[in-house]
């Protein structure tokens, strides 16, 4: 067992993963003698070389049409995109080529690119820095999403992450780099297909993933201070979403809030309020509710804070469905 951030835990699956297959190599924007912007890559191109770890131009349509190649080759190439607001000059590449490949050419082809996004705010960056897309790609057939919330979450999630068959965007939620936990090296986390109840309670399930997940965490702390006994599930999947275990925690509690940075409107959560809803309609207490980034531009980081939903928007949400 050891603690580390999660910034250090991601570095430390990537080295496993490039150390035990020769065929995993990464690319992005200044990830080699920099060491990317946050330090992932630290060290791996003096260790493995500058052709397993390699500086790309800043094209990012440039970094996945490269990294399709490469898949289509045998190789498992892993692409960082420097920030999550950088993604969308590769938007086509990855939702009409990387997301199709494999059900275009009825299985015979397979692409096995890994894209790191690091993404959320929290950071105090400026425009195009701090975005939450997910359900841009959540919203295409053939790419896996996953995101965690601990380091040893992280540690293993991106190595599984690597050895699937299929293209996996990778969120790292970066206000969350510098969170330590421990890791465990040896016993592998649950599979990430697989949401994890991080907090058990029978009174409400709240949903998060990623970035909120401490926040849900706190909020369900304080609740308990009003002898409210809130569940916990951190998601981790969300492409595919493990919707059994969601609906098996509402239908226990009969109240259920989904919280993510990203705005509500179109976000994930209104595709698990209503596959919940359509499972456990009988067993709803209050209907599900959302908190999340309101519909609008990402703000300056000087107001960043009243964008992000927090612990008081969460006992809010909490506050309204007990009402019911």
């Amino acid at each position: 067992m050891t603690r580390m951030t999660m910034a250090k835990a991601i570095t430390a699956g990537l080295r496993r993963v490039l150390a035990e297959d020769p065929k995993t190599l990464l690319m992005g924007e200044d990830i080699g003698k920099l060491g990317g912007v946050y330090r992932i890559t630290e060290g791996l191109q003096a260790e493995f070389g500058e052709d397993r770890v390699m500086d790309s131009p800043l094209a990012e349509s440039g970094i996945i049409g490269t990294s399709i190649g490469l898949a289509l080759r045998g190789y498992r190439p892993i692409a960082e995109i420097q920030f999550d607001g950088f993604v969308f000059p590769a938007f086509n590449q990855i939702t009409t080529q990387l997301a199709k490949l494999h059900m275009r050419s009825e299985g015979r082809l397979t692409v096995p690119v890994t894209i790191r996004i690091p993404f959320g705010g929290g950071i105090g960056s400026v425009e195009h820095h701090s975005e939450s897309p997910e359900a841009l790609f959540a919203h295409t057939a053939g790419l896996r999403l996953m995101t965690p919330s601990t380091p040893h979450d992280a540690y293993w999630m991106i190595q599984e992450a690597v050895a699937l068959p299929d293209p996996v965007i990778f969120f790292e939620p970066k206000r969350r780099y510098w969170l330590k936990g421990d890791v465990d090296t040896e016993h592998r986390a649950a599979p990430a297909a697989t949401a994890q109840v991080v907090r058990q309670g029978n009174d409400a399930t709240v949903v998060a993933w990623g970035p909120l997940v401490p926040v849900a965490l706190a909020a369900a702390q304080a609740a308990q201070e009003d002898g409210r006994d809130v569940e916990v599930i951190d998601l981790r999947s969300l492409s595919p979403i493990d919707f059994d275990t969601v609906t098996a925690s509402t239908k226990k509690t009969g109240r259920l809030v989904i919280a993510h940075e990203a705005p509500t409107f179109g976000g994930l959560g209104g595709e698990i309020a209503a596959r919940v809803t359509e499972r456990a309609f009988y067993e709803l207490q209050a209907p599900v509710l959302r908190v999340g980034g309101f519909h609008m531009p990402y703000p300056p980081s000087k107001v960043e804070a009243n964008y992000l939903p927090d612990i008081d928007r969460l006992l809010e949400a909490l506050d309204r469905s007990f009402a019911h």
